[in-house]
């Protein structure tokens, strides 16, 4: 089973039919995407499932539907233990960003991870959870995958937020700080605690 998020209500892709209730089921091979987006839109429906008879196939089929854009990502621990957070569009996020030309998916999340925040002297420990999102570009749809990686770092200079990105604010939060913030989050950025 997967998760692909549209704002944050999912889309479960799944081998598994389920009586509906507050969800709405289509089969994968068939579904018009940009219904299933509409359909996330009401307020009575809190998820929709997209069925195919092969696990194997799910996400292969659904990445099909929209054009992807690949992004890397880090949740970073520094020396305390404590996690590094961005806040953007009013929300607390984790650094993350797109691919550059022939550049390897980790390459990306230490360097976006750097430009986001300013920090510095990361290593990757182990990859994390790949997340997907449903987004909208110049009145076009598109799914973010985010591969997200683990991450140290002994950094303790100054944290500075690309503000051409958007990001207003970079802090370390503890682990009481981590769970606060997690309340104005993202779905997919919840996966990852």
């Amino acid at each position: 089973m997967y998760k692909v998020f549209v704002n944050d209500k999912p889309i479960i892709l799944t081998t598994e039919v389920e009586k509906e209730a507050s969800f709405k089921n289509y089969l994968l091979k068939s579904v018009a995407i940009n219904k299933v987006i509409k359909e996330l839109n009401k307020k009575s429906v809190k998820e929709v499932h997209l069925i195919h008879s092969k696990e194997e196939k799910l996400l292969k089929k659904f990445l099909k539907k929209l054009p992807n854009v690949i992004a890397g990502g880090g949740k970073v621990y520094n020396d305390k233990g404590d996690i590094l957070f961005i806040f953007r569009n009013k929300k607390w996020d984790l650094p993350k960003g797109k691919t550059e030309k022939k550049e390897s998916i980790e390459t990306t999340a230490i360097r976006e991870v750097e430009e986001e925040t300013g920090v510095e002297g990361l290593k990757i420990t182990k990859p994390l959870e790949t997340t997907y999102h449903i987004f909208k570009r110049n009145g076009k749809y598109k799914i973010k995958i985010t591969y997200w990686f683990e991450m140290t770092t002994t950094y303790s200079g100054t944290l500075e937020p690309q503000e051409n990105e958007g990001i207003t604010k970079v802090a370390w939060l503890n682990p009481d700080e981590t769970q606060e913030a997690l309340k104005n989050s993202y779905a997919n950025i919840k996966l990852l605690f």
